[in-house]
């Protein structure tokens, strides 16, 4: 069964950091492309962070460059999101999501992934 689970969402004040893991069953993480997407109300969901089947291939969003970092575990079949310096914009609920192919053009567009995990909540507030 395919399973991705995203998990280690919380509360954090404005600068702080919290990481979050994607846990995937039923297929391999580094034979597909996983995305990182926060959705908040009354916006379409939107996709910040990827990383390729290579792990040298990473995407951010301008709003999170050089404040996120993804990175994958093969071994635990997981992915994770390392979020520092968070910010109150940066709340909303965050999900994992499975693609079959990077697209350079548009790699966080949720379009292209088509295996989708429950939420984990994110509040940054003080």
């Amino acid at each position: 069964e395919v399973q991705l689970q995203a998990s280690g969402g919380g509360l954090v004040q404005p600068g702080g950091s919290l990481r979050l893991s994607c846990t995937v069953s039923g297929f391999a993480v580094d034979e597909s492309v996983i995305g990182w997407f926060r959705e908040t109300p009354g916006e379409d969901r939107a996709g910040f962070s990827c990383i390729g089947k290579r792990e040298d291939q990473t995407y951010y969003s301008d709003a999170v460059k050089g404040r996120f970092t993804i990175t994958r575990d093969n071994a635990r079949n997981t992915v994770y999101l390392q979020m520092n310096d968070l910010q109150l914009e940066d709340t909303g609920i965050y999900f994992c999501a499975a693609g079959k192919e990077l697209i350079p053009a548009s790699p966080l567009l949720p379009l292209w992934y088509d295996r989708w995990g429950q939420g984990t909540q994110v509040t940054v507030s003080s």
